[in-house]
């Protein structure tokens, strides 16, 4: 009898592993940004509630903070990342606080800060095994005004010309670096612009993509901080999210790339995304009034070669313009 009560002991205490290991714990800085936010509602969806921890520098009155775990977590500060760690169990860290580029170029040393010495916590905490995995997003600010400008390869001239792009410049060396040398598995893709539904704009210079649906959609005009040929590469939300996620699902040998991969989907210019909302919208005007964004603008790419993370962990786009138009205005009509 003891003996087979000790017998089921060891199963539960085997199953209580295996679930474990099978559920990552996860824990989101940044939880509340542009990307966060759905983030964390997908990998709650994917893992459980209770294995994702939002956490932010401040608690605001949103879905993120009061669907699930919530912490208050200042990125600079070690010793706060570190505590949440212990206390959860964390295995999985997302690193989504940062400065984002028009927004960083208004307070460099600040942006500098934010963006490297979070990345550094995290990365440490990896050293130090205690976390297993770190997702840090990247940009297509890591390119400058002397990168090819179409197909932008993976390996290429990088010359970036924002803080922003400097810090993710800087920051994929670093993960690579601490891939190299102490064994992290940090994951990271370049972010193309990101058009959601469900956030408004963070403070990048793609941010006319989503302003326009909700100019569009309330006001049928919206003057542009662009030029109308800005060309410039973009991605619906729900792709992104999917990248992430899947990136993160890979097996560690399937992901060949420790700085930072492409990541594409379309490309379009003001022009272009104005004459399909026209399609829905037909009264719809746009305007045009460049401001300090259009330089930034003018030292990226146009469009992306991604076909290593095609290759390497079978990344594949769903949404393209026409598409992606018609779920915006949907969602926000």
């Amino acid at each position: 009898m003891i003996l087979k009560n000790v017998r089921n002991c060891e199963n539960v205490i085997f199953v209580s592993l295996k679930l474990t290991q099978m559920n990552p714990k996860i824990l989101i800085i940044g939880a509340c940004g542009q990307i966060g936010t759905e983030l964390t509602q997908k990998l709650r969806k994917l893992y459980g509630t209770e294995n994702v921890i939002a956490s932010d520098i401040r608690k605001l009155n949103t879905d993120v903070v009061n669907s699930g775990p919530f912490e208050v977590v200042n990125a600079l500060d070690f010793n706060q990342i570190e505590h949440l760690v212990e206390v959860h169990q964390i295995t999985d860290v997302y690193l989504m606080a940062a400065l984002l580029s028009a927004t960083a170029e208004k307070n460099p040393a600040f942006a500098w800060d934010l963006n490297m010495n979070s990345l550094f916590h995290v990365l440490n905490l990896a050293k130090a095994k205690k976390i297993k995995k770190i997702f840090w997003p990247s940009s297509i600010a890591v390119f400058g005004p002397t990168t090819p400008k179409e197909n932008t390869p993976q390996y290429t001239v990088m010359e970036p010309s924002t803080v922003y792009g400097i810090s993710k410049q800087a920051g994929e060396r670093w993960c690579e670096y601490y891939h190299n040398i102490y064994g992290v598995d940090v994951r990271s893709i370049r972010y193309p612009g990101l058009i959601s539904w469900s956030t408004p704009p963070g403070g990048g210079t793609t941010d006319y993509a989503v302003d326009i649906f909700y100019k569009a959609i309330a006001d049928k005009k919206y003057e542009c901080f662009l030029s109308s040929e800005t060309k410039m590469p973009m991605m619906y939300m729900d792709d992104a999210i999917d990248a992430t996620i899947n990136i993160m699902k890979a097996p560690a040998e399937e992901i060949k790339i420790h700085s930072s991969y492409n990541l594409a989907a379309m490309s379009f210019t003001p022009t272009e995304i104005a004459a399909e909302i026209k399609k829905h919208i037909p009264e719809f005007e746009i305007t045009y009034n460049p401001d300090f964004r259009q330089k930034i603008a003018d030292s990226w790419p146009a469009s992306i070669d991604d076909s290593s993370a095609r290759e390497d962990w079978n990344w594949n786009h769903k949404f393209d313009l026409e598409t992606m138009t018609k779920d915006m205005i949907e969602h926000l009509s």
